[in-house]
C-alpha cells in the first residue's frame, strides 16, 4: 500500500525568511556528476551543470542568498537562505538574522495546502530541477532526479555554521568512509 508521507513541516510557511539546509538526490542514487579524488570532487559534464544551475538560483529568485554548497556523485547539499519581504510571516530577529515563525504564527492546515506561488522553497526547489534536467536531456544525457528533495530548517548561526563545515568537507568525510568500507 502507496502512503504519500508528509515530509514537510506542517506548521511552517516555506517562503518565510530563513535559512534551509537543502539535500537534493539523483534517482536510484546514480553516480551522474562526477568522482571524488584525493579529498575532492571532480564534476562530470552534468555535475557542472549541477554546480552552474545552483548559482543561478540567485538570479532567478527574489530576495535570496546562497549560502555553503557542494556537488557530490549522486547528490548536492545547499543552504538557501530566503529574505522574503513580502512573507506573511513578520520575520522578527533570530542569531542570523533570519525569522522563525514557528513560534510566531501557527497556520492552518487549508493554508498549507494552497499553491503558494513564487520564492517558496519548493519552488525554489523545483525550479533548479527542471533546469538541471532541461539542459541534461538537451545535450543528450540520461538523467533523473529522485522525486523529492529533504530541507532542514536552520534555528540558529551554531546551526548554520556546523551546516556549512559539513557541505564544505563533504566530499573529503565521503571519500574517507568508501575506503573504510572497501577495507
Amino acid at each position: 500500500m502507496y502512503v504519500n508521507k508528509q515530509i514537510r513541516l506542517a506548521n511552517w510557511d516555506y517562503r518565510s525568511s530563513a535559512a534551509y539546509f537543502i539535500t537534493i538526490c539523483t534517482q536510484d542514487r546514480t553516480h551522474y556528476f562526477g568522482k571524488i579524488t584525493d579529498g575532492k570532487m571532480n564534476l562530470s559534464q552534468l555535475g557542472i551543470l549541477a554546480d552552474v544551475f545552483w548559482h543561478e538560483i540567485k538570479n532567478h529568485a527574489k530576495d535570496i542568498e546562497l549560502g555553503e554548497f557542494v556537488v557530490m556523485p549522486n547528490h548536492i547539499h545547499g543552504i538557501l537562505i530566503l529574505k522574503n519581504s513580502s512573507s506573511p510571516v513578520d520575520s522578527g530577529s533570530a542569531p542570523v538574522g533570519l525569522g522563525h515563525a514557528l513560534n510566531q504564527q501557527v497556520l492552518t492546515k487549508d493554508f498549507r495546502f494552497q499553491n503558494i506561488g513564487k520564492n517558496s522553497v519548493s519552488s525554489i526547489i523545483g525550479s533548479y530541477k527542471s533546469a538541471v534536467s532541461k539542459h541534461a536531456h538537451r545535450l543528450g544525457y540520461e538523467f533523473h532526479w529522485q522525486r523529492r528533495f529533504h530541507d532542514h530548517i536552520i534555528r540558529d548561526d551554531r546551526a548554520f555554521r556546523n551546516i556549512s563545515e559539513y557541505i564544505r568537507k563533504n566530499p573529503e568525510k565521503s571519500e574517507r568512509r568508501h575506503r573504510q568500507k572497501s577495507v
